[in-house]
């Protein structure tokens, strides 16, 4: 598979998280980790069913490191985590732009992996995209609080756990994408466990509700982690942090669309920013003009 071919696959998962406010909005009620542990019980057994039908069998997800397991389940239990913790101790707004810092730093730590180079151009690409986000995120007031600081280290948990864990998986790359299944059945056992813990069961409203929660556990909180391992493992992955950028703008343009939104001038500005980012990134990872000797 090329490095180009993966890099859109991986920017499926990207495309996919930008249905996440949407299909949530839809299962309004239902207590974070319940949510998280309905979903990802979905999208675990998603990939079993998967694994089952291509026929290759089980046995590339059999003895896995222990590394791999601590790199699977804590990036994808550890990260909501974190999330819904920070959004329960900072105003949302906030919290979620500084969980946001993830992309910026898979492009800071991918220049930590062997055969990369970090160059200004992925640096300044990243942060030209990060403005973007910045402004449909958190809009153009952000005040910092120091009340809200425990909810604010939660959040940079949140970067440093997902930006780890997305350069782990290509440092880790040998571990097939089916083990994505195991990582999202485990972590629905964990939520689970945290929910009970935690939170009071509130179950769906109705069909919509439950037709919300299938549809985040087969696509933003199921296929979007297997479409991501492989663009992390095998495409280019400075600028598919880069690209990150563009899913609170896609999230921001479909809930408009769907009349859950206003839209705003903000939103184009946006949009220029995180495809000017892009752009520079995309520019970064093409090799130069060959000087004659």
């Amino acid at each position: 598979m090329s490095s180009g071919r993966a890099t859109a696959i991986g920017f499926g998962a990207v495309l996919l998280w930008a249905l996440l406010a949407l299909f949530t909005v839809n299962a309004t009620g239902v207590p974070p980790f319940q949510l998280s542990a309905m979903c990802f019980a979905v999208g675990g057994t998603l990939g079993i069913a998967w694994i089952a039908l291509s026929g290759r069998g089980f046995g590339a997800t059999a003895g896995l490191p222990p590394v791999v397991w601590a790199v699977g389940v804590g990036g994808l239990f550890g990260y909501h985590f974190f999330y819904f913790t920070a959004l329960g101790l900072a105003p949302p707004a906030q919290a979620s732009l500084i969980a946001y810092l993830w992309p910026l730093l898979i492009v800071f730590f991918s220049g930590l992996l062997p055969g990369e180079r970090l160059t200004a151009r992925h640096v300044a690409g990243a942060l030209i995209a990060f403005a973007g986000a910045a402004l449909v995120v958190a809009g153009p007031r952000t005040g910092i609080s120091p009340e809200f600081l425990p909810g604010y280290a939660a959040a940079g948990a949140c970067a440093l756990i997902w930006s780890g864990y997305s350069v782990l998986s290509r440092r880790l790359g040998t571990a097939s994408t089916d083990s994505v299944a195991y990582f999202c059945l485990a972590t629905a056992m964990l939520s689970a466990i945290a929910h009970l813990a935690l939170e009071t069961t509130v179950w769906p409203e109705g069909a919509r509700g439950w037709a919300a929660v299938l549809a985040l556990g087969l696509g933003p909180v199921g296929l979007a982690f297997y479409l991501w391992d492989i663009g992390c493992k095998r495409g280019d992955i400075q600028l598919l942090g880069t690209l990150s950028y563009a899913a609170p703008l896609i999230s921001t343009i479909v809930l408009v669309a769907a009349g859950e939104a206003a839209s705003s001038w903000s939103l184009l500005l946006a949009a220029l920013l995180i495809t000017g980012g892009a752009l520079i990134a995309a520019r970064a990872g093409r090799p130069g003009p060959r000087t004659r000797p």
